[in-house]
């Protein structure tokens, strides 16, 4: 397997996680997103892929967009903020990735557990 394609498959459900940090912390819309992402390299991305991901969050009503006016005269940005089942979600996913890290740090470390969460 090639680490792009590697890297591909592990991204995707890693972004959706990383959406739904980064809009607990505060509103934001979709470049500002883009742009906070962009700051790691492996979490690096595009519109194309952003605003689809934000699309699907949102009917499955884990944000929520809401237009705001920034300063006059610049047209209103489309801002997400996390529900309460987005928060809800993000409690879930900070436990699981709090087991898989371990998990996967077990392996590495040669100490194959039996504890099955």
């Amino acid at each position: 397997m090639e680490r792009a394609e590697w890297l591909s498959q592990v991204r995707r459900g890693i972004l959706e996680y990383s959406i739904l940090l980064l809009t607990t912390k505060r509103s934001m819309y979709g470049y500002e997103l883009i742009t906070a992402l962009n700051r790691y390299d492996v979490l690096s991305t595009t519109e194309g892929t952003l605003y689809p991901l934000l699309k699907r969050l949102e009917k499955e009503g884990l944000v929520v967009p809401t237009w705001k006016e920034t300063t006059p005269g610049v047209p209103p940005r489309k801002y997400y903020d996390l529900t309460e089942k987005g928060l809800t979600t993000l409690d879930m996913m900070n436990h699981e990735w709090g087991c898989l890290v371990s998990a996967i740090t077990q392996i590495k470390n040669g100490m194959e557990g039996s504890s099955n969460e």
